[in-house]
């Protein structure tokens, strides 16, 4: 397998957790996306979005960081990365798009771009604009896994899942634009439960070989 990543993508970093938590041996190529990597024609024949991560593998190309990791719960399905009923996959999955449909794509990099150049926002404003969409997301997360009696230590049992995998780079994404976390006690709580094992921690974008030497 081949992954191409790059070292803050937090759709890559949710599939270097998922490889990790299988032990699944990959390569990996970085795709640089501030320097306009992605949109290399080269690139664009390996992921026509132009976007990471991608995963090569059977002689496939696979694209979106959640399809590629429900691919590699099916093909390698030690330890489950969903529940094997089908209300608690769907409330994984809940938890999950909530995460990659409604939070991260509003605050991703081509997104936080158009609004520098094409739309004039001020840098203050593109902050603004970044935690107001963190700030509805994680205000929905925390009170779905509180009303949830599947919560555990992870967002639903406790092993961590598909849902883990999301939280993790979302909180470290709300880091980045400094929003304030103590309303999250649930959420914060499964992000340090995840942060104690070795599959996520090494995944984290500055343990990743692209990542600058002063972060």
């Amino acid at each position: 397998m081949q992954l191409y990543s790059f070292f803050r993508s937090s759709a890559a970093f949710r599939v270097r957790i998922a490889l990790n938590l299988k032990n699944i041996s990959h390569d990996t190529a970085v795709i640089h996306l501030p320097s306009g990597a992605q949109t290399d024609p080269a690139y664009r024949e390996v992921n026509p979005q132009g976007r990471v991560p991608s995963l090569e593998t059977d002689g496939a190309v696979l694209t979106q960081s959640l399809a590629i990791i429900e691919y590699l719960d099916e093909t390698h399905p030690e330890p489950l990365l969903l529940p094997a009923d089908a209300i608690g996959r769907a409330h994984v999955r809940a938890l999950a798009n909530t995460i990659a449909c409604d939070i991260h794509p509003l605050q991703n990099l081509a997104v936080l771009v158009y609004l520098r150049e094409a739309l004039g926002a001020a840098e203050t404003d593109v902050t603004l604009w970044a935690r107001n969409w963190i700030k509805l997301g994680f205000d929905a997360i925390e009170t779905m896994l509180e009303r949830s009696p599947a919560t555990g230590r992870f967002c639903h049992g406790d092993a961590p899942g598909l849902a883990d995998i999301c939280v993790v780079p979302q909180v470290f994404n709300a880091r980045r634009f400094e929003c304030p976390l103590g309303d999250y006690p649930t959420l914060m709580g499964v992000f340090d439960e995840c942060m104690k094992i070795e599959a996520f921690d090494a995944a984290q974008p500055l343990k990743q070989p692209d990542a600058p030497a002063t972060g």
